[in-house]
């Protein structure tokens, strides 16, 4: 990589951090950031780049990365399954979108030619923004999300006719057209089956070795070939690299390999789409914009509104509810990654002008700008249109969930009816105690109610909810999602109707344990910690010690908060932003140095308690002593185990260090 691209990715990469967290101060997704990035540093702005073919490989690998984690979430059960969505409202959005994109940009003085390009381009949507704000918002797996999912991964289909049928409009292939979309469809199904047999007899296998290698190393370099070279594979066959990249994830995520390769292509993932979407930006002529402005607003219209309509209008057809419909349609209505390359096709052949294409470029970015504010609120605006209809929704479900348990007296609510709610429900049933789950998967729900146990769909944080699940009658519920700030809503919920009611919740960690407990939760039980009392009482138990000291270990660390399990030596590899626990509780050990002015003064005179910082245990020589006394006198090479925040440990430690107080 020449040096001034280095340079330029380094600035990119600035200005988005500066911008990311200005716009996460007003609750914004950072996708934003980048696409004011692209537009701002772009070649009709500041000019910093020049459409650097470098810095648009990168970004085409982010897609590649998106698409790949996209296919690791379905497997190939579940893709079956929403054939409904992916042949039937993707066809017809895809078909009737691009017919009125073609009316429109003809109405426009574009040429038919042209105009088939700018209803292409119309009728796709970014997969990579609609995938982002899905899986941010934790609806990947809701009807509206599964159903948009479907429909995307129709239009990255539909991309591959499009992309054959240029070449034949601007005259450069003697071939009839139906033989070349035949031929594209032929290469599309070749793709499919080939990553079929490739995941089952090749993948697999693969990934089999390189984890009995145990090399964290090996494994991430593994799963970054693995997506890298599926794209490949697809690109040679004539499809885009983003397809070989979804299949390859489809593949492994059938595989026991989904968790870790889904959290070691997380960071790549993240970094490289940053370019991506500061590549849109960079295309954008801002210069043009007081004479394309009409045309663009016009074709933006089409894009949001007309777009979205006929999404809307499809999905009822099928028989989806309104609500389902218009959340499903705020997902959709944006242009999307793919409509770029079909732009930039059809100007290089010449079936677009220069300023018809910026009018469409613009329409393009202009939705996409607006597109995660659409679907970060896709909930509320469809809520707002349709109250009724939400209301009664949620009346007929809890009606359901009533007549089913209203005869129900000291029963269990199982909220969250996942691996861990169900083996919770089977020790339940063993102890012949009843229960009602409660889970926002209709598979999961399907499946379990089918089964004949008592599971509905239904949100917890709703009070009529857990009103039809007899929450006044109830004798304990159990939170078994991770997500503290929905837990926190239903224990107040659960609470308000029956402020008794034992509530046990579930976390991954001790970030949101106080705040869970003031809330309400009787026992708040983070897994990391669990985890480790859990192996010390298999331990002790080996070791011989006594039952009954166990148990007082056990119980005194509960009853403690887990005080002496919350602060730990942080490492290179620690958890990631998300899943950091309390930075209060960070250890950090600090040698005293023979020439600190801290020789010689005692722990008290330290004062180090006043800065929150506190003094653990002090090792001297082969001793080590816990809880030292205030009076003890530091000594040189003293080293003193402290506990505190990130921030206060540095100042700590820097005044132990010099001995300046």
């Amino acid at each position: 990589m020449p040096e001034y691209i280095l340079y330029i990715v380094l600035a990119l990469l600035a200005m988005s951090i500066v911008l990311v967290i200005v716009l996460r101060k007003f609750s914004l997704p950072p996708i934003l950031a980048y696409l004011f990035v692209g537009i701002g540093v772009g070649p009709h702005a500041l000019g910093m780049v020049e459409n650097e073919h470098s810095i648009h490989l990168l970004a085409e690998i982010g897609v590649a990365f998106l698409l790949f984690s996209i296919g690791l979430e379905f497997s190939l059960a579940q893709l079956f399954s929403m054939k409904k969505a992916v042949f039937g409202l993707g066809s017809a959005q895809v078909v009737l979108t691009t017919v009125v994109g073609i009316v429109v940009a003809h109405i426009m003085g574009i040429s038919w030619a042209g105009s088939v390009v700018v209803g292409g381009a119309i009728a796709l949507s970014s997969t990579a923004i609609a995938a982002k704000q899905l899986t941010e918002q934790l609806e990947m797996q809701s009807r509206h999300g599964r159903l948009a999912l479907g429909t995307l991964l129709f239009q990255d289909l539909a991309v591959v006719p499009f992309l054959a049928i240029i070449p034949i409009m601007a005259g450069e292939s003697n071939s009839n057209m139906g033989v070349e979309l035949s031929l594209a469809l032929v290469k599309a199904t070749t793709a499919l089956i080939f990553m079929i047999a490739l995941g089952r007899w090749v993948l697999r296998p693969i990934f089999h070795m390189v984890a009995a290698a145990r090399s964290a190393e090996l494994f991430t370099l593994t799963v970054l070939f693995i997506a890298l070279m599926a794209g490949a594979l697809t690109h040679i066959m004539g499809l885009s690299a983003a397809m070989g990249a979804l299949l390859a994830g489809i593949m492994l995520g059938e595989s026991e390999y989904r968790h870790q390769i889904e959290i070691d292509i997380r960071p790549f993932r993240d970094v490289f789409m940053g370019l991506f979407f500061i590549t849109i930006g960079i295309q954008l002529d801002i210069s043009m914009i007081p004479a394309i402005w009409l045309q663009a607003l016009l074709l933006l219209l089409v894009l949001v509104v007309g777009k979205g309509l006929l999404v809307v209008v499809i999905s009822r057809a099928m028989g989806y509810e309104n609500a389902v419909a218009v959340r499903t349609a705020l997902i959709l209505a944006q242009g999307g990654e793919f409509g770029f390359a079909l732009l930039a096709l059809a100007l290089n052949r010449e079936l677009l002008s220069v300023q018809d294409s910026q009018a469409i470029l613009a329409a393009i970015i202009a939705s996409m700008i607006i597109a995660p504010l659409l679907i970060r609120e896709n909930g509320n605006i469809a809520r707002k249109l349709y109250t009724k209809s939400y209301l009664k929704q949620h009346q007929t479900r809890a009606k359901n969930i009533f007549h089913a348990s209203r005869e129900l007296r000291n029963h269990v609510i199982i909220v969250g009816y996942g691996r861990i709610g169900q083996n919770l429900a089977s020790f339940l049933r063993q102890q012949n105690i009843e229960y009602v789950g409660l889970d926002l998967d209709p598979i999961i729900v399907r499946e379990a109610y089918e089964a004949g146990e008592r599971v509905y769909y239904g949100d917890a944080t709703h009070i009529h909810m857990l009103r039809a699940a007899g929450v006044k009658r109830a004798k304990a519920m159990i939170i078994t999602s991770t997500d503290s700030h929905s837990a926190s809503k239903i224990i107040k919920t659960a609470h308000g109707r029956n402020p008794e009611l034992p509530v046990i919740v579930r976390t991954e960690n001790d970030l949101y344990l106080e705040d869970l407990e003031q809330a309400g939760a009787h026992k708040v039980v983070p897994e990391k910690l669990e985890s480790s009392m859990m192996l010390a009482t298999l331990l002790l138990e080996v070791l011989k010690v006594p039952t009954k000291d166990i148990l007082y270990l056990i119980e005194k660390t509960r009853a403690d908060h887990y005080y002496n399990l919350r602060g730990y030596f942080h490492g290179i590899q620690t958890e990631s932003v998300e899943d950091m626990p309390s930075d209060h509780y960070r250890r950090h050990t600090v040698v005293l140095a023979a020439n600190s002015q801290t020789i010689g003064q005692t722990i008290e005179d330290l004062h180090i308690s006043e800065m929150g910082v506190s003094v653990l245990s002090v090792r001297r020589g082969n001793i080590r002593g816990d809880s030292p006394d205030p009076d003890m006198v530091l000594r040189a090479g003293d080293a003193l185990l402290l506990e505190g925040g990130t921030e206060e440990l540095e100042i700590a430690e820097e005044k132990l260090l010099r001995g300046t107080w």
